[in-house]
């Protein structure tokens, strides 16, 4: 393979990678149809409402694996953070508009989490400990995950990013918050439901995938 074609080889495989629906296959294993059911997202947490905390943690860990591996490996086959950080958000892509749901897909946030720890794991960290506080005390996943969004960008300040990588983490966390923008609004409504509280079952279409629901 050329030089000129390995970073192509590298983004089209983080992309399928990406695209792996990990919550439609867990789930389909317990004989749940997640596409169908809750908020209809095949992320971690529709799985966990619907499924059980055991599953959800599997998809959790599968979908955040999807992330680090392109990040980690296109950071060393390519030889930059950066390129390593390109993958990565590709894969991140993949997740949230699979080609194996139709382009849609999950908010992104446990493959972005990946994508972190593969290229820089004190940012990650970070940003994953401001999520794991704001749940704690609020107990809502949306509103922990839009924290670690404005928290990648804060910390990738804070250890001195370089300039291109800052650039990404800024479109990274945005593109967190424009996924979770419905969660935004339930969150001013009041309405948006906490981890934990009962699940409300509602038959949903798959083609609805990605746009209703609080799933990372």
């Amino acid at each position: 393979m050329t030089p000129a074609a390995l970073p192509i080889a590298l983004y089209f495989a983080a992309y399928i990678a990406g695209g792996i629906p990990f919550g439609v296959l867990v789930a389909r294993m317990k004989g749940v149809d997640i596409l169908s059911l809750g908020s209809a997202s095949p992320g971690a947490t529709n799985v966990y409402r619907m499924v059980g905390p055991i599953p959800a943690l599997i998809v959790f860990l599968l979908d955040l694996a999807k992330g680090f591996l392109p990040a980690y490996f296109g950071m060393r086959l390519l030889g930059s953070p950066e390129q390593g950080l390109a993958c990565g958000v590709v894969a991140v892509v993949g997740h949230s508009f699979s080609p194996f749901l139709r382009f849609r897909g999950g908010k992104g946030v446990a493959t972005g989490f990946g994508v972190l720890l593969g290229i820089r794991p004190d940012v990650g960290l970070s940003a994953f400990g401001i999520f794991l506080i704001v749940l704690a005390i609020w107990r809502y996943v949306s509103l922990a995950s839009i924290s670690s969004a404005f928290a990648l960008i804060f910390f990738g300040w804070l250890y001195q990013a370089s300039p291109v990588l800052m650039l990404a983490f800024v479109a990274l966390g945005g593109f967190v918050i424009y996924r979770h923008w419905s969660n935004v609004q339930r969150l001013l409504a009041g309405t948006e439901r906490k981890l934990g509280s009962a699940p409300v079952v509602v038959e949903s279409s798959a083609d609805d995938v990605g746009l209703k629901g609080a799933g990372p």
